[in-house]
């Protein structure tokens, strides 16, 4: 069995190994449990307008982007189908880590229907590198990110990842590279909207590292990285801001977004913002 995955059947979870699992960094894995609610006409990159990679769904606002407006009935389709998924997330969580459901916060359901193999964008866009998860635009101010994944495929086709090394191990190599945060700067991108909040040192330090991750071409050709196949037809539960990963390959794909306060984690001490506060000596949430 691969080091990186705890493999769980949804009939007999046992709720605290997995919290504490998920929290050391490895990846909670359904195989035999997805999200079957599915609409046959939405399985076709061609729903995407051209300009996005995924069609996203804002749960709590019902709005949707990302998908071609003027095809007859897409939008009704498309909401039906991500708010389903959206609620059998929020259902696994109950069921695998009810101690989180009373401190989640909710994020944006994506619909990925394109081939990842072979799609062209820059280093810093391009999701077939190791990276860990920081949003430019949307200050997480030290949120841990969790991401429901549900491989949907109906060819039978895997989705395919690199899990890299800890994220101490990331921290060691690429923190002594990163600038220091500048508030000044912060203030800037939030007047021109670049950012939707001020962007905290947390953010900071996040997003250039994900940044150098990607850009580090002797990074990503020599880092240990451990191959895995999720096959059609399963689920998967990872905190992507601390589990080093790349998406290799596969088409159609559902994800769910979440977030959750440190302090309301098992295991705060695991988190990276307090790998970051062991480093940085100071608050950096503020």
């Amino acid at each position: 069995m691969n080091s990186y995955l705890l493999t769980q059947d949804t009939a007999s979870i046992n709720q605290q190994n997995s919290v504490d699992c998920l929290e050391a960094g490895q990846v909670l894995f359904f195989p035999e449990y997805f999200f079957s609610r599915i609409d046959q006409t939405l399985m076709t990159d061609s729903i995407l307008d051209g300009s996005h990679k995924n069609v996203s769904y804002d749960p709590r606002t019902k709005k949707l982007g990302g998908f071609k407006k003027e095809q007859t009935n897409l939008q009704a389709k498309l909401a039906q189908f991500m708010q389903g998924y959206a609620d059998f997330s929020y259902n696994l969580i109950q069921s695998a880590l009810p101690s989180y459901i009373p401190h989640l916060q909710w994020g944006r359901t994506s619909f990925r229907p394109a081939q990842i193999d072979g799609r062209v964008s820059s280093k810093r866009k391009d999701d077939t590198r190791l990276h860990v998860d920081s949003f430019p635009s949307t200050p997480v101010n030290g949120l841990r990110i969790l991401r429901i994944f549900c491989n949907i495929n109906p060819i039978d086709e895997p989705r395919v990842w690199n899990v890299g090394e800890p994220f101490a191990k990331v921290l060691e190599q690429f923190a002594p590279q990163i600038p220091e945060y500048s508030k000044w700067k912060a203030k800037v991108l939030k007047m021109v909207k670049s950012t939707k909040t001020l962007r905290t040192p947390y953010d900071h330090y996040m997003l250039h590292l994900h940044d150098k991750m990607k850009l580090d071409d002797k990074y990503q050709a020599q880092v240990k990285k451990t191959q895995i196949d999720f096959p059609a037809r399963s689920t998967w539960i990872v905190f992507t801001d601390q589990v080093s990963h790349a998406a290799l390959s596969g088409q159609y794909l559902l994800e769910q977004t979440f977030y959750l306060p440190v302090q309301h984690m098992a295991q705060p001490d695991q988190s990276p913002l307090n790998h970051w506060q062991k480093i940085k000596y100071q608050e950096l949430t503020l």
